[in-house]
């Protein structure tokens, strides 16, 4: 509805209805146009863009191109003029009647060919007739005997000086790049002439596949190389009969037939196009071209970029940007109907204020209700964190309880092995006195005072367990130990009917580790395969050692039940143990587990076969100039 005023006179009227339409006619055509300036001018800078980008690409493949070809050519520039300076070329040239001196320049010349990977090796004399070449052996085919004083190679290097030239040969119709050098004879004249053939085929073949396109053109705008093979022999240039006679007079291209691409040179968006009809007829294409020219070659590259896909990009591109025009419109058309909605909106606004301040006062009696409730949870979270510390102070002092008591009974655990070895010892004295074996009574005893300093050990080590070792492990013999140690455990074999087996070589290295603990750590280990086998048939235990690298590994097997797969992770936790009720308390592995990673070492247990194996790997104890 279209709004009322009043005049001076107080009376209202309204807006004209045309002139309002004319308005609207005017900005929509006004916003037409400057939408299409802008969708001009984004498609002209889209497609500029893609097209310098695709130019770049272009410049980088050339650049690489003509690296590689100049990396080629370079290197069998110089195979003309080392081969010519040899003394048999020279005396052959002197002498061309010598038969046997042609055949075995010929010989060599096909083993060079081979070696340089080169397509031909031949020698002229000054008349232009080829006496020896490397393909003397195909027969017509072969460049002996030919004559090829009419190609620019020849003349070049009869004056004195290196010949380039590229053409077809005219005798095996095979693309090529010739090098020349003049030989001289013994006088210091020019005598002969050495020419290279180097193909180009490869070269070719090396370009096919890519995006790209290559082509390499002569002096005359002639194509020679070329990644598409219809395009070969044919002029990129206007033809005209001098550059017509200037390429037959060489014969550069022998008899391939010489024809014209039909091309268009122009510039698109800055960049150089080449518009090029295919000449088997399937239409035409723009390719963006990058030229380069190679002034020692005599040659001109270029590398064409397909301009369809580049287009295709630009296109893609306007196409977003008529997207994002579209959108650009659709939100001013979404702006001006909210301005329509501006009105409704100011009434709901007022509206929602009051309903905004009738919900501020019930929130308010909500939020009063809320804190008071969390008043009364504060009060009951401090109420239980001091139960919490007391619980805490009650734990702290069962955990010490737990962890005297863990240290009693590893005590139990550790003196009684001693203790029984004692007895054992004692035991053996006694019928020895009654013998009147004195020495080896006295022997007996100086073990069981051994056996008392051993105990004395096991009581500071275990009064110290909370703490590191004093000092440094220092080196321990094993051999040294194994002695005392089968002593130890020779009554706990004998009641389960073990045989303990040793495999330790003689030069094992000395270990880093303490002699008491690791004799502990032995016992424990020998202790529990015998209790694993006792009752079976198979009751033999082995105790082997080998260095492995730095560390020495040394491993206890036996052949009992074995441990299952479901307990191995827990078998050297405090307590833990498989025996049945007072048959252990669960310390040795934990202790022995302990004992061996103060050492730095580690100790693992696998199932082996029948059976079960520890291993405790300790570090090999350093020399005596290395811990200096």
């Amino acid at each position: 509805m279209i709004p009322a005023r009043l005049g001076q006179s107080g009376t209202p009227f309204r807006f004209a209805p045309r002139a309002i339409g004319r308005g609207r006619l005017w900005l929509a055509l006004a916003l037409a146009a400057l939408l299409g300036l802008v969708l001009w001018t984004g498609a002209s800078l889209a497609y500029r863009h893609y097209h310098a980008a695709g130019f770049a690409r272009a410049e980088t493949a050339l650049r690489l191109t003509v690296n590689a070809l100049q990396a080629d050519l370079a290197r069998h520039e110089v195979v003309p003029q080392l081969v010519g300076d040899l003394d048999m070329l020279q005396r052959l040239v002197a002498d061309p009647g010598d038969a046997a001196l042609r055949q075995a320049t010929n010989l060599w010349l096909e083993e060079e060919n081979a070696a340089i990977g080169a397509s031909d090796i031949y020698v002229m004399l000054p008349d232009g007739e080829t006496i020896a070449a490397s393909n003397h052996r195909l027969g017509p085919g072969s460049f002996v005997g030919k004559n090829f004083s009419y190609r620019p190679y020849f003349s070049d290097a009869m004056n004195g000086g290196p010949g380039r030239f590229y053409g077809i040969g005219t005798t095996s119709g095979v693309r090529g790049y010739f090098f020349s050098a003049p030989v001289l004879g013994r006088s210091g004249r020019i005598a002969g002439v050495v020419a290279v053939k180097v193909g180009v085929d490869r070269i070719e073949q090396s370009w096919r596949g890519g995006e790209h396109r290559v082509v390499v053109t002569d002096p005359e705008g002639r194509v020679f190389m070329s990644s598409e093979p219809s395009w070969l022999y044919r002029s990129l240039e206007p033809p005209t009969e001098e550059r017509l006679a200037r390429t037959l007079s060489t014969r550069r291209y022998a008899d391939a037939a010489l024809r014209d691409l039909p091309m268009d040179r122009r510039q698109s968006f800055g960049v150089p196009v080449f518009r090029v009809t295919d000449p088997d007829g399937k239409g035409t294409h723009d390719y963006i071209a990058a030229s380069e020219t190679m002034p020692k070659a005599g040659w001109t590259v270029h590398v064409l970029l397909d301009a369809a896909n580049l287009r295709q990009e630009a296109r893609m591109a306007v196409g977003s940007l008529v997207l994002l025009l579209c959108a650009a419109a659709f939100g001013a058309l979404v702006l001006v109907q909210r301005r329509r909605q501006a009105t409704e909106r100011i009434a709901m606004q007022r509206f929602a204020r009051a309903e905004l301040e009738r919900r501020v006062e019930a929130r308010t009696a909500d939020l009063a209700l809320v804190n008071d409730r969390l008043e009364r949870e504060v009060a009951e979270r401090r109420a239980t964190e001091r139960e919490l510390r007391a619980a805490q102070a009650s734990l702290v002092q069962v955990g010490k309880l737990a962890a005297l008591g863990q240290m009693s009974a590893a005590l139990s655990h550790e003196i009684n092995q001693p203790l029984a070895a004692a007895r054992n010892y004692a035991d053996s004295a006694a019928i020895l006195i009654e013998r009147g074996d004195t020495a080896r009574a006295r022997d007996n005893i100086l073990q069981i005072l051994s056996l008392v300093d051993r105990m004395s050990a096991i009581g500071r080590h275990l009064r110290d367990a909370a703490a590191k070792p004093p000092s440094e492990p220092g080196g321990v013999a094993l051999q040294s130990l194994l002695a005392e140690t089968q002593t130890i455990v020779a009554a706990r074999l004998a009641s389960s009917g073990a045989d303990l087996r040793i495999d330790v070589p003689a030069g094992l290295p000395r270990l880093r580790a303490g002699p008491t603990r690791l004799q502990q750590v032995l016992v424990n280990l020998i202790t529990n395969a015998a209790d694993a086998v006792e009752g079976l048939p198979e009751r033999r235990i082995t105790l082997s050692a080998r260095q492995e690298g730095g560390f020495v590994a040394i491993r206890v097997r036996d052949h009992g039940p074995g441990v299952p797969p479901a307990i191995a992770e827990r078998i050297f936790d405090p307590f833990f143990t498989t025996k049945g009720m007072g048959a252990g308390l669960g310390l040795g592995l934990s202790i022995s587990a302990n004992i061996v990673r103060d050492f730095g070492g580690t100790i693992a247990c696998r199932a082996a076969g029948p059976g079960a194996e520890f291993c405790v790997r300790l570090p090999v104890a350093p020399t005596v100039g290395s811990a200096a």
